[in-house]
């Protein structure tokens, strides 16, 4: 696959914050935007159910996730890359 076509699909990073379910991982994905009004800088987050097959992402983990092809009702985004493990203190 050339760089062209594989950049086309969006890619976010965020957070798993659960892991209870077969094969899929939910990720928090934050974003920082301007209030378009006021100005002041709000933080903004999504939730995203990723489908993690191979890949080893728990609680805590910064993961890098792509969009793809539906898997299910719920899933249309695929665990890339495990970018950085959760500290366990």
């Amino acid at each position: 696959m050339s760089e062209t076509q594989q950049s086309m699909r969006r890619t976010l990073q965020g957070r798993v914050v659960s892991d209870k379910m077969a094969k899929t991982v939910t990720v928090l994905v934050e974003r920082r935007v301007k209030h378009p009004v006021i100005g002041k800088v709000m933080t903004r987050s999504k939730k995203y159910h990723a489908h993690v097959e191979g890949l080893e992402a728990h609680d805590g983990d910064l993961v890098q996730i792509e969009e793809c092809a539906p898997v299910s009702r719920t899933k249309a985004w695929r665990v890339t890359k495990v970018v950085e493990k959760a500290r366990i203190v």
